[in-house]
């Protein structure tokens, strides 16, 4: 009897683990790795909605493959840097710029170039439970 109950706690334990890291995996797998949440909420008056705030860098070299939300992205940029997008053309996001991208709309597909880190505080309202992003194949 008193092997069965350790059994069991071995076996619960265990099991939570395993559910626990496959739900880190699921959440990366989706996400920027860039990506830094500062605060997750509810969005009131609007049940299955949430408000997500973020604090992304992109270093030289890094970027972010094109993608969609499941909702409205919304960005400032704290620091601006030079990137170069899908189309192979070099530009400019400004400091202090505002970028707002619209459910289901692809966007990005950039890199960054140069010794400046492109650095955004993002605030996304999106569907509760669907990954934050979609990215195209």
């Amino acid at each position: 009897m008193r092997k069965n109950v350790v059994f069991q706690g071995i076996a619960a334990i265990v099991l939570f683990g395993l559910g626990f890291g496959t739900g880190l995996v699921a959440q990366t797998g989706s996400d920027s790795p860039q990506r830094v949440e500062q605060k997750r909420a509810d969005l009131s008056g609007a049940p299955g909605m949430e408000v997500i705030a973020s604090i992304a860098e992109y270093k030289s070299g890094q970027g972010n493959a094109v993608h969609s939300h499941h909702g409205v992205e919304a960005a400032y940029v704290i620091q601006g840097a030079r990137v170069v997008g899908m189309d192979q053309q070099e530009r400019t996001i400004a400091t202090g710029s505002t970028i707002l991208n619209l459910r289901d709309v692809k966007h990005s597909g950039f890199k960054v170039v140069g010794d400046t880190s492109l650095k955004l505080f993002t605030v996304h309202i999106v569907d509760k439970g669907k990954p934050l992003y979609d990215y195209a194949n």
